[in-house]
């Protein structure tokens, strides 16, 4: 005897029919109306990937150096290290694409101020490996950044952290620094891989390790797993981002994201101003001026001494627009594009203090106001902080009070 199908069992059957026709239909029907006009969005040219293979990608011949300094390819557990940096790195492809067009934005202006301080170009890519590249890019440490600075190294090194600014998020200030870090590091180890390598871990516990094992050689130190790896991600980085068309990325000169141009300028605020009527006075539109002026938090500008960035050509009238009383005038500055000389960002003008000794290096005095410190200083008077240290006897952590007296040499 046939036993019936239910009836609900013969309707889901009959919507599962239906539904597959309808996707058939749809196939077929769907080169009769996706015109020309309706695809518009759809590249013109499209490119055959060609990627090597990731083990051929690992053959590295050498010789290679990383800041100058040599890699010691023929030590196998430096070769090891180096090729699982390039594995882990050529495993993301998006994660490259995305920070190589990145670099176009960001490199110009960190290539351009390492050139200016006589520091290796290589140093570039600790940023990359630091954050990718973003602005608010944060770790479980409480490092924020493009450089990953925590709160009390960033304040050490001049950077305004509190609840309304976070310079940490400025590419200008943090890159400055970074570098001033970066400077005091090689100082102390002589090294640029131990000081990339501190730089990640700290000095006080690199300068621990290297007295403990009688090791001065990154490549021979015994250090915190996270450490030992880190200079390679950035040796890895390096060797993709140098010629990316060798691992299969085919790169055009409009692929790569442009830094955007602005106009700086200085303000005073006598109270705490809504970022909307900074950029109503700027005839823009919030997000612009929160993308331009990554550093400030929520949705006021506290009030105080602010440099700003604004759309180009938005600083015309802009203090009046915003009912500010006229500042002298300031600098303006267009970011570089890629492939360019790089143009430094401005520096506000000290003020000026009274010379004090003519001679081959001219001297002269900085009073010491409440809140400074010495690397916001020679940030503040463009000069490298070794012309604070030297002719005061001071070093890096030494300790200054306000209404003292320091000789700045030029």
């Amino acid at each position: 005897m046939l036993k019936t199908m239910p009836f609900a069992r013969f309707q889901s059957i009959r919507d599962a029919a239906l539904l597959l026709c309808l996707c058939i239909t749809a196939g077929l029907c769907l080169p009769w109306f996706a015109t020309a006009d309706s695809l518009e969005w759809l590249p013109r040219e499209t490119e055959q990937a060609a990627f090597p293979s990731l083990l051929s990608s690992l053959r590295v011949q050498g010789p290679l150096e990383f800041c100058g300094e040599p890699v010691p390819l023929d030590r196998p557990e430096v070769r090891e290290q180096l090729e699982k940096a390039l594995l882990v790195l050529l495993w993301d492809r998006a994660q490259i694409i995305l920070n190589i067009k990145r670099s176009g934005r960001f490199f110009p202006y960190i290539e351009d101020r390492l050139e200016k301080r006589g520091m290796p170009d290589d140093l570039k890519y600790i940023a990359v490996i630091e954050s990718a590249l973003r602005p608010h890019a944060g770790s479980h440490r409480g490092a924020v950044g493009y450089w990953q600075f925590i709160r009390s190294t960033a304040r050490k090194y001049g950077l305004r952290v509190d609840g309304n600014i976070d310079e940490r998020r400025n590419i200008f200030t943090s890159t400055e620094a970074a570098l001033d870090f970066l400077t005091e590091l090689h100082d102390m180890f002589g090294s640029w891989a131990v000081a990339c390598a501190a730089y990640n871990m700290g000095e006080n516990g690199m300068r621990k390790r290297i007295r403990t094992q009688g090791v001065t050689d990154y490549y021979k130190l015994y250090l915190p797993r996270e450490t030992m790896f880190y200079l390679f991600r950035a040796i890895a980085a390096k060797m993709v981002f140098s010629d990316p068309a060798h691992y299969g990325f085919q790169f055009r000169d409009d692929d790569y994201y442009r830094p955007p141009e602005f106009d700086r300028v200085t303000v005073t605020l006598q109270k705490d101003t809504p970022v909307a009527d900074i950029a109503r006075a700027a005839g823009t539109h919030f997000r612009a001026i929160k993308d331009l002026n990554t550093q400030i938090l929520g949705n006021d500008l506290v009030r105080g001494t602010h440099v700003l960035l604004l759309p180009k050509g938005a600083s015309r009238d802009f203090a009046a627009k915003l009912g500010l009383k006229p500042d002298p005038p300031s600098a303006k500055a267009s970011a570089p594009s890629p492939g360019r000389t790089a143009q430094a960002a401005p520096k506000p003008a000290p003020r000026p203090t009274p010379r004090v000794a003519e001679g081959r290096n001219e001297l002269r005095v900085y009073v010491v106001r409440k809140g400074d410190n010495l690397h916001a200083i020679a940030r503040r008077l463009g000069v490298p902080l070794r012309s604070l240290l030297t002719p005061n006897g001071l070093t890096p952590e030494s300790t200054i009070q306000p209404g003292q007296r320091l000789l700045v040499t030029q």
